[in-house]
């Protein structure tokens, strides 16, 4: 009974942290992305003064140092897309989740499963101006923690929606 505990790869062992915190207070939806593991990304200071020194003494500066300013910029300019691009999820990730929230806005409010809407990834889509494979990637293995519990984003989006006959 108790192997599930020490099963490393066992579903009911594993801990969901959500990417998204969504607070109510008094009515006002509040989003945050959830930075606790992430480090805060910036060029170290060091290398950059080091660079403006060379770049001031390029005349004079050897050959090996002109090859180290080379590699400097370089990295450093590797750096600054890599920190762009972080920044650039970031954006696209809190757009997505603030449309899906005005869309489902009642439902966010309280947590009323009846207050759901019918959306597809479409919906979405247009309402961000991104398309819809980015829209999907956005959603898929990404939770949202609520003042009523902890969702797939994946959960919001619908296939398609039964009548009380049962046709689709």
């Amino acid at each position: 009974p108790g192997s599930s505990y020490t099963n490393p790869m066992s579903k009911s062992n594993q801990v969901i942290v959500p990417d998204f915190l969504l607070d109510n207070l008094d009515g006002e939806l509040n989003l945050s992305l959830n930075q606790k593991n992430v480090p805060d990304l910036q060029l170290n200071g060091t290398y950059l003064d080091l660079m403006k020194s060379y770049a001031v003494n390029k005349s004079k500066a050897s050959r090996d140092q002109k090859e180290a300013l080379s590699f400097m910029k370089q990295k450093l300019d590797s750096a600054k897309w890599f920190i762009d691009a972080i920044r650039q999820r970031q954006h696209t990730l809190m757009l997505t989740m603030s449309e899906i929230i005005k869309f489902q806005h009642d439902f966010f409010l309280d947590g009323d499963e009846t207050k759901l809407r019918p959306m597809i990834l479409k919906d979405i889509a247009d309402r961000t101006g991104l398309d819809i494979s980015t829209i999907s990637r956005v959603s898929n293995s990404k939770y949202i923690q609520t003042h009523f519990g902890i969702y797939p984003l994946k959960y919001f989006f619908s296939e398609g929606m039964q009548t009380d006959t049962g046709e689709e």
